[in-house]
């Protein structure tokens, strides 16, 4: 493995792109979903099929955008990306109908994933080098969570600027002006931070040359798959990435059971998305100096205990503290298991040659979350309305963590402290 030459603001730069490639089609939503579902006239249910359609195009975009990465350089693969997601911002200013905006989300489908996710993998694992692994990804996500979280701060209040009336008497179309604003302030960033890309998202030359394959082959197929911590990493992935997706509902749970209005809710989803800095950012540090591996295992027992206080039913609105405790205990869980799966690829002996390959055939299965956690989610919300829904939700979290912990827990035993024997061999050192 390479020396760790590239400099920090490489990292930065993909930091930026990482979460600017989705403002549009998830943090937006994800911050204003109350408003989201007003101005474009949704329910639960038809948000969730849009995500869905999101998932089914970007499953076959793993599948063939991995190999397109181990093919290409990463620059020019994100700045296209980020280019064209921004395009497809123009045309939600619009506001477009049900049946346009299900299309919408497939065209996001391709353009953030086929061009730009494994790309974005790939060149973290290069810049992260045979000892930096945990603070590549680390920084990576809790960076990608701090860009997130200024951005929702400034979404909120470009739109309480040009909210003309008292948010509660605001009608539709006052709303539909105000959040136009912010759908066209997130096309402007995403434009911007393409070009920064593809002039200075730039590798030492010779790791350029060693981290591209000439042509994929299906041998070349076949050896990744064959790699125990390639299936494993995909049971990982599956289960933290649901939990990934539950945290999206945290700011209805605000609005359902807690009785917050659109502007609290959207800042108890805030609150969230500064989480996930802190965390990256800590554990991407404590885990290079210890095991990446035990880290990870220990990041789903945490997610299954909050998913438990949830379930259980003992918050309620008279309970605000236990709330947020509790909000901050899933949110660690899920925040700290995000930040580390992918930086145990190298633990896991998965060739860099071949990172975009395997980050295509683990993300194939890993992220099919994002086809059926939509549905679900809206599905159990809308039949029990209020806190039962919500409580339904969190068991299924429950019980995915639990299996996502054994699977890392596996994944601890064959491949953790192997770390420790690497590090102190001369030749991968920083």
């Amino acid at each position: 493995m390479h020396q760790h030459k590239a400099p920090w603001y490489y990292l930065l730069l993909l930091i930026l792109a990482g979460e600017c490639v989705f403002i549009i089609p998830f943090v937006l939503p994800r911050v204003f979903r109350p408003t989201v579902l007003d101005t474009f006239s949704l329910d639960n249910v038809q948000l969730g099929f849009c995500f869905s359609i999101y998932g089914m195009v970007a499953l076959f975009s793993y599948l063939f955008g991995g190999p397109l990465a181990d093919r290409f350089l990463p620059r020019k693969l994100i700045a296209v990306a980020l280019w064209m997601t921004a395009l497809g911002g123009l045309v939600y200013a619009s506001f477009p109908s049900y049946t346009s905006l299900r299309m919408l989300y497939g065209y996001w489908g391709f353009t953030t994933i086929f061009l730009f996710w494994a790309p974005m993998i790939k060149a973290t694992r290069a810049w992260g080098g045979a000892s930096a692994q945990g603070k590549a990804f680390g920084f990576l996500d809790g960076g990608r969570g701090l860009v997130g979280a200024i951005f929702g701060t400034l979404g909120i209040v470009v739109f309480s600027l040009f909210l003309s009336s008292e948010i509660v008497a605001a009608s539709i179309a006052e709303s539909r002006v105000a959040f136009r604003y912010v759908i066209l302030a997130a096309i402007g960033m995403v434009m911007v931070v393409g070009m920064l890309v593809w002039f200075f998202l730039k590798l030492d030359g010779t790791i350029e040359k060693e981290i591209i394959v000439e042509k994929i082959s299906t041998a070349q197929i076949k050896e990744v798959l064959r790699l125990p911590a390639v299936l494993l990493l995909t049971i990982i992935i599956l289960c933290a990435y649901v939990g990934y997706k539950i945290t999206d509902i945290l700011s209805l749970y605000a609005q359902d059971v807690m009785l917050y209005d659109q502007i609290e809710s959207a800042q108890v989803g805030t609150l969230l998305l500064y989480a996930r800095p802190v965390v990256g950012v800590l554990l991407g540090v404590i885990a290079d100096l210890t095991d990446t591996t035990m880290w990870l295992m220990i990041s789903f027992f945490i997610t299954f205990f909050g998913a438990l206080l949830f379930a259980t039913g003992i918050i309620s609105n008279s309970t605000t503290a236990l709330f947020f405790i509790s909000i901050l205990i899933v949110s660690i869980g899920v925040y700290a298991a995000r930040s580390l799966y992918f930086a145990v690829m190298e633990n896991g002996q998965i060739p860099m040659k071949l990172t975009g390959t395997a980050v295509g055939i683990i993300s194939l299965i890993g992220y099919t979350p994002d086809i059926f956690m939509g549905p679900v989610i809206g599905y159990f919300l809308d039949q029990s309305p209020g806190e039962v829904g919500h409580q339904q939700v969190f068991s299924i979290l429950a019980v995915f963590s639990l299996i996502g912990g054994m699977a890392a827990g596996y994944y601890y035993k064959l491949f953790g402290f192997k770390v420790q024997t690497q590090v102190s061999s001369p030749s991968s050192r920083l």
